[in-house]
Formats: C-alpha cells, sequence, structure tokens
C-alpha cells in the first residue's frame, strides 16, 4: 500500500536488484517458455529478429499476462540480467514519443537509430487497477537484443505458479498473504545524466 505522506516519484524504475543484477519480467507461451528455461537464455522458437519487450515491475507483468492466463503469455519468467547491460539498453533508448520540444521529424530520426525504445506506462497495484505513477517498460530490438540474449542474462527462472498463486489468495479475498508473496522490488539507482535521458523523476 502506499503511503500518502511519501508518494513515489512519478516516473522511477522500481525492481528487484543486488550489486550485479536486476530482474525483469516477460511471458510467453509454453513452447518458448521451456526453451528458454532449458538453455538459460532466449532460443528459437524466441524470434530475436522481433522487438522483445522486458517490465522491471511483476504487477505491471501481472497487468499486461493477466496472471498468466492470457493467450499467448500462459508462462511467467524472471530474467535476471547484469546492471551494466541494463544501464546500456538504457543510454541508448529512445522514448517512444517525442522528447519535450522536439520535432516529431527529428524524434523519428533517433527512433530509427536506436536498438531501444522506452514508455513509461501507469503503474499497477495489486489488484491491476492504474496508479498515479509511472513503471517503466523496455524495447529491445538489433544489437540490443543480441546482446540481452549473448551477455546479459545471468538466470532465468519460472514464476508462473507464484503469479497464480498470488492470483488465487486475491481471488479468496486474502490480500495479505498475496501481498506477502510479491517481490521485494526497490528504486533502482540511476546516475543523473541517465535520468534525464529517460525523462525520469529524481526522488
Amino acid at each position: 500500500m502506499e503511503d500518502p505522506r511519501n508518494p513515489v516519484p512519478l516516473r522511477q524504475i522500481r525492481a528487484r536488484h543486488d550489486e550485479e543484477t536486476i530482474t525483469v519480467y516477460q511471458a510467453y507461451d509454453p513452447a518458448i517458455a521451456e526453451a528458454a528455461l532449458a538453455a538459460q537464455t532466449f532460443v528459437p522458437p524466441f524470434k530475436r529478429e522481433r522487438m522483445t519487450w522486458i517490465k522491471p515491475s511483476f504487477l505491471w507483468m501481472m497487468y499486461r499476462c493477466g496472471w498468466a492466463a492470457k493467450a499467448g503469455q500462459t508462462r511467467v519468467l524472471a530474467v535476471s540480467i547484469a546492471r551494466d547491460g541494463f544501464e546500456w539498453a538504457l543510454a541508448r533508448s529512445c522514448g517512444s514519443t517525442p522528447a519535450p520540444g522536439e520535432t516529431h521529424e527529428a524524434w523519428k530520426e533517433r527512433l530509427t537509430a536506436s536498438p531501444v525504445r522506452v514508455q513509461w506506462d501507469p503503474e499497477r497495484d495489486l489488484r491491476l487497477n492504474r496508479l498515479d505513477h509511472r513503471s517503466i517498460q523496455i524495447g529491445l530490438s538489433g544489437e540490443a537484443v543480441d546482446r540481452y540474449l549473448g551477455e546479459w542474462i545471468t538466470g532465468i527462472a519460472d514464476v508462473t505458479e507464484l503469479s497464480r498463486t498470488i492470483d488465487t489468495h486475491l481471488a479468496k479475498g486474502d490480500t495479505d498473504a498475496a501481498r506477502m508473496m510479491l517481490p521485494d522490488e526497490r528504486p533502482y539507482p540511476l546516475e543523473a545524466a541517465l535520468a534525464a535521458h529517460l525523462g525520469a523523476s529524481i526522488a
């Protein structure tokens, strides 16, 4: 539950992280998920030529996949990646809309040249209702996907059952039990220049 005395900044990256890694989430069908778990990276039938979106917020992933119930998203994966790779992606990103004061033409040129796209979407609460602050979504393509698959991933775990168990607790009205199972997500530290590049809020 949010504390109104200490509101969350409008645009802030919150995630599970330690000194070396950060956890992001993706949801796929069983064929892609099983192959990824076995290889501990994404391999066919995953298509590396398509943009792949990674999400540091567990609850935003649950909103997107419907607690692992939506078609094509019935397996949820927690992907541990190197922080230096994550920050490489952020530093080379382009927003999904023009920056303040930027012309559409200049933005399109940046978008075409960038291997990473970012957007800030409304964060979700435990019931998947939209909140006032935002959660970052990061789209990887081209060189960024190659680096993600070949260099950044340090481990992949299946959190599908965790997702469904939390949903079951919520369906029974046991909000406390559901909340206790959520991953521990904390603000992710960003250097000032990188925060400015992303349009992130300064806490």
